[in-house]
């Protein structure tokens, strides 16, 4: 028993006096009550006792005169898993008890116990802008945050227009909608990407065809889209998957030879670059996602970048019920309600003014992680040495040797770390199994990738020492 917790045991006869004591002395901040055999009983904190004392009682009784609450603990060896599932914003701390059910240790949450595999980068002037759009009472559609919001990202991707939307998905929704892809049509997308690329197309009527990615980049492989081409391809979306840049040149190629619309699927990969253009502004549209895992967060929330004044201006008229916007209700096509708060804009900003130094903490993340796993052999993380192709680091992926992936989860989340496996394989999910076209590399792939925490709070010494167990 670690010596805290023997501190913080009271026994049932215990006064509040010195309970009060006990709890304000020791190291949990937390009693927890056992019995005459030493058996728990109940959990009290500062909070209960003070409700004691405001419902009357005095400093001088006894516990044994009070009525203890319900309380929550868990058995010593219990899956961290479920005991996560025990906290809540009132539970902070779970005793953990032996057979006998004597407190023997306890769980407490914080970020050096629990590593989750992402986390957004606050840390700027996000609650100034957040709170300035409140008190200007422009909450909703319109307002400075998202002019500005649209113009400083545009600016970072070096092009011309940014168009924001409410998420990542209906950017790549509007998109589609905005270049007329619908109905009878086909969307090449890779196999390995999340869902919502194929969804976006399913959305707009399309079919998607889902081909194979490159085994080095894990970015959709430009010999498999030639081979998927048909005549009703009327587009490819080529998926800068997680921050890493697609062959740029060969899809442009393809889509130039058979006259056909690019769209790039940026949502991980904020800043990246091909051959010293930003993705996003190579092809027709790019779309970005600036949901709460993404390098730019504004909770939900997306873009969508273009140099095309005609693909900017049908995109603004669509994403806003396709209302004229110099006759108001005045609806010139069938459109979405697909536009971003000024709030959320609003914490774009914030987030703009230190993107560069977002993404250069991002990469000194995966470096550490390169130092630290790179000679043990375990994990082969996701390139990022490809000619070409600048990347950047939105979470630290690779692929486990040896089929160990899960053996390696399992350690790593048993000391409260979260990793989580990368993407499925698109055409191993029943909805999406009519639609594929090739996955060979795809699947293997999926089956053995590894997402590890990337954020300021990862605790190394942590991970190091769960890798040296194994």
């Amino acid at each position: 028993m670690r010596a805290t917790v023997q501190n913080s045991i009271c026994k049932r006869d215990t006064s509040l006096r010195a309970l009060l004591e006990a709890i304000n002395e020791r190291p949990a901040g937390i009693a927890f009550i056992v019995d005459d055999a030493n058996k728990l009983c109940g959990v009290m904190t500062d909070g209960d006792l003070r409700r004691l004392l405001l419902d009357g009682r005095d400093l001088g009784d006894s516990l044994r005169d009070v009525r203890l609450g319900d309380y929550v603990f868990a058995k010593l060896g219990e899956d961290i898993e479920h005991i996560l599932s025990k906290l809540s914003s009132k539970v902070r701390i779970v005793p953990l008890v032996n057979d006998r059910g004597e407190v023997v240790d306890y769980f407490r949450y914080d970020q050096r116990l629990h590593v989750p595999v992402a986390m957004p980068d606050l840390g700027g002037n996000e609650l100034r802008y957040v709170t300035d759009a409140v008190l200007s009472t422009w909450i909703s559609s319109t307002g400075k945050y998202i002019d500005r919001f649209e113009q400083d990202f545009a600016a970072f991707c070096e092009c011309l227009h940014g168009v924001t939307t409410s998420n990542g998905t209906v950017a790549l929704h509007l998109a589609l909608a905005a270049l007329g892809v619908g109905p009878g049509d086909e969307v090449i997308v890779p196999d390995f990407t999340f869902a919502a690329t194929a969804n976006a197309v399913l959305h707009a009527g399309a079919t998607p065809v889902i081909v194979d990615v490159e085994a080095e980049s894990w970015c959709i492989d430009p010999a498999a889209v030639r081979d998927a081409l048909s005549e009703r391809t009327k587009a490819i979306i080529p998926v800068h998957i997680y921050g890493q840049p697609c062959d740029m040149d060969a899809i442009m190629d393809i889509a130039a030879r058979n006259n056909l619309y690019v769209i790039e699927d940026a949502a991980e990969a904020h800043g990246a670059r091909y051959k010293g253009r930003r993705v996003g502004t190579i092809g027709d549209i790019g779309c970005f996602s600036f949901y709460g895992n993404k390098v730019v967060t504004t909770g939900e929330g997306g873009m969508c970048v273009t140099n095309s004044d005609e693909h900017n201006a049908s995109m603004r008229l669509l994403r806003d019920h396709g209302m004229s916007k110099d006759k108001r209700y005045w609806h010139e096509k069938i459109g979405f309600n697909y536009r971003m708060t000024n709030l959320q804009a609003a914490l774009g900003c914030a987030q703009m003014e230190r993107i560069d130094e977002i993404l250069a903490f991002r990469q000194t993340v995966e470096n550490r992680y390169r130092e630290l796993l790179e000679p043990l052999g375990i994990v082969h993380l996701q390139r990022g040495d490809l000619p070409g192709r600048d990347k950047i680091v939105w979470l630290v992926s690779g692929t486990v040797v040896d089929g160990r992936r899960d053996e390696l989860m399992r350690a790593m989340k048993d000391k409260g770390i979260d990793v989580r496996q990368t993407f499925y394989s698109l055409s191993d999910m029943d909805v999406y199994k009519q639609y594929a076209f090739s996955n060979k590399t795809s699947k293997m792939i999926a089956a053995s990738g590894l997402s590890f925490p990337t954020h300021k709070d990862v605790d190394f010494d942590k991970l190091s020492a769960v890798l040296a167990n194994l």
